[in-house]
Order: structure tokens, then sequence, then C-alpha cells
């Protein structure tokens, strides 16, 4: 007989919970029951789930009784504080922000990459960035083909991964650009900064906070994340990442122009790498020049894999190449990669929080 889970989707109503409930529906996971928590000022309302009227409510403590299984998109702060509640109840929460990712006691998991990473889990597992996670997609078949030395990656981010907010205001900001109007900017490049500036018919260098070294907080996610992922230890020497993050006037789908430098320069080839990624899972080579097709974000909204183009070796630099990457940011590099989680938990009936479980709060 086939086991059946009660799961919880903390965060039903945000952009990325809504797509949560929408790859629930289309998952191989056995709901048994389904319960859909928000604020207070979105309990009450409704969405529907497999024919049935699912009534929202308020995300406590006390929702997670019963529950063996939560999709969590509610933001830092609230995971912060209702994840480890969750598993204290019983459940297994697998995290959309980016509280857990650099806790020590929490994996960091893409399935197309690190998946044994789930069998130690304690409780929480934390799904990367958005922008790490196309990347390690994209990169891993190059990694396990010829190794990896050295990873250069520049994004060209969607407004919607800085949330609803920002893509309204990129939309409005197009309407008025094109009306005559002076643009107003309220939210990027970021809603907590001090100055604002407007995306549409722009570009913005600077996702997130500057932090040490005057790199952006998404540029240090990207380069501990990969590290973290790829292998086990967010400070490892092993591979050289360097990232450079930047919003641009796109509603869905990020894109990512990857240098990177392989471990094995004499077998590699462009061919070998097309090849490698061919067969790769969740993988979509979109690559031939001499007929103009490669990745565009437009064509990648709405589809859960990772595509690939524009391979081709560094002409100036022996053993190393370049590749252009797109996904979905809000399936792939979010709501997807959160239920391709919970799937093989429930694959590898992992679905269960240790005994002995321990996870230390703070935020690394």
């Amino acid at each position: 007989m086939v086991k059946a889970y009660n799961v919880a989707i903390l965060g039903a109503t945000g952009a990325v919970g809504t797509r949560l409930l929408e790859q629930l529906a289309q998952s191989t996971i056995p709901v048994a029951e389904l319960k859909l928590l928000a604020s207070a000022r979105s309990a009450g309302q409704t969405r529907e789930f497999k024919g049935q009227t699912i009534t929202i409510e308020e995300a406590t403590p006390e929702a997670f009784e019963g529950v063996d299984l939560v999709l969590a998109s509610a933001g830092g702060s609230v995971s912060a504080n209702l994840a480890p509640e969750a598993v204290k109840r019983g459940a297994v929460v697998v995290d959309n922000s980016s509280f857990w990712r650099m806790n020590d006691d929490v994996p960091l998991v893409v399935p197309e990459v690190n998946e044994a990473a789930l069998f130690g889990h304690q409780g929480i597992i934390a799904n990367p960035n958005c922008s790490t996670i196309q990347m390690m997609v994209a990169l891993e078949p190059v990694r396990q083909a010829y190794g990896l030395n050295q990873i250069i990656v520049s994004t060209y981010q969607a407004a919607s991964g800085a949330g609803q907010t920002a893509w309204d205001e990129l939309t409005n900001q197009a309407d008025q650009k094109l009306a005559g109007e002076a643009m107003t900017a309220n939210v990027l490049p970021v809603k907590g900064d001090k100055e604002h500036y407007p995306l549409a018919f722009n570009l913005l260098p600077q996702i997130d906070v500057f932090e040490d070294e005057d790199y952006t907080h998404e540029e240090w996610k990207m380069i501990k994340e990969t590290k973290k992922i790829m292998l086990g230890d967010k400070a490892a020497k092993d591979i050289k990442v360097t990232a450079t993050a930047v919003r641009v006037p796109v509603g869905i789908g990020h894109g990512e122009s990857i240098y990177f430098e392989v471990g094995d320069a004499e077998r590699a080839s462009v061919d070998g790498i097309r090849q490698a990624l061919s067969v790769a899972p969740g993988v979509v080579l979109q690559d031939d020049p001499a007929h103009q097709v490669y990745p565009q974000p437009v064509n990648a909204e709405g589809k859960r894999d990772t595509f690939v183009g524009r391979i081709r070796r560094d002409v100036e630099n022996t053993g190393s190449f370049h590749m252009w990457v797109v996904a979905d940011n809000l399936l792939k590099g979010a709501a997807w990669n959160t239920v391709q989680i919970a799937e093989r938990l429930v694959a590898l009936d992992l679905v269960r929080v240790p005994t002995d479980s321990h996870i230390r709060t703070e935020e690394a």
C-alpha cells in the first residue's frame, strides 16, 4: 500500500507559494491532506488543489501538528521561527528562504547534483538560491566529466526574483516611460537600502546589499552555495568561484554567462561538453549557433528544465570554456526544485525526523 503524506505549504499566497501548489499537484507525492499556511491577513482565503477547495490558515506553531512534510517559501524570518517548530512536531521542512542555506546542520540540495546529502538531514533541507541552482545543473555534468577548477559567472536576473512588488514596479515603470512620464522607483535594487533606481530600460548591478570586498549578498550566496553543493564545504578552495549579479528588465527567467576552467584540459572539448549535457538530467541543450538556436528567458518561462547553449572554448585560455544558461527562476529556481527535493525524500523514505535531530538555529 502506498503511503500518503500530510503536507503543508508555508507561504502559500506568494509568487513562489502559488507555484509550489501547482508543482505539488503535478508531482508524484501522495498527498493525504494538504494545509495552506500564510500570514493572518491571508487566512480565510481559499485555493484549489486537485478539485478540492482549501481554506488558508494562519501560520502558527500549532498549525504543523500532524504534518509530515512542509514546503516553505515565506521568507527568512518566518522560516527561522517556524521551521524548528514544524520539526519539533515531527515534520520535515524543505525551505526556500536563505536563512538555513549556510547552516552546517542543513543540507543544501539540487537533486541533479547532490541528492546524497539528503540522507544526513536533521529535519530541515534548504533550497539554494535561484541563480545558484541553474548554474549547478548546468555545470555538474562538466565537473563529472572533466573536473572544475574555476567558475566566473555574470547573472542577468529577472525582476520576479525580487518578489511580486518588484515585478509590478517594472511593468509600471515601462508604462510610465512609454507615456513620457518620470519613472517612480521604490523597490529596487534593494527595498531596504538608501537609494532606489528604475529597472525598466535599465540594468542594476546590485542584487541585495553590499558586503565584504564590495560583493553583494547575492554574489556571496552564489560563491558559498556553489562550494557547499559541489564540495560539501562553503569555504572549500578546490573550485574558485566569482560572481557578478545584475538585475535586468525581464519578468521571469534568469540568464547566466558562465566562464569555467576544467581540470582535465587535455580531454575536454566543446563536443564532449555538449555530449555530457545532452544526457544530463534536468538539462535541455539548445546550442546551434548556425541556426541561431540558444536559450532565452521567454522560452524558459513555465518550464522545469535548465536550458544551456552558446558553449564555446575560450580562445585565449587553454582548458577554459563559456556557456549561456537560462531557467525559470520561480520554478527550477524555487518552487520546482523544492517539490523535486520533496519527491526524492518520499522516494528514498526520508520523510522522517531523526530521533537525535539537532540544528543550531543561528543564521550562518
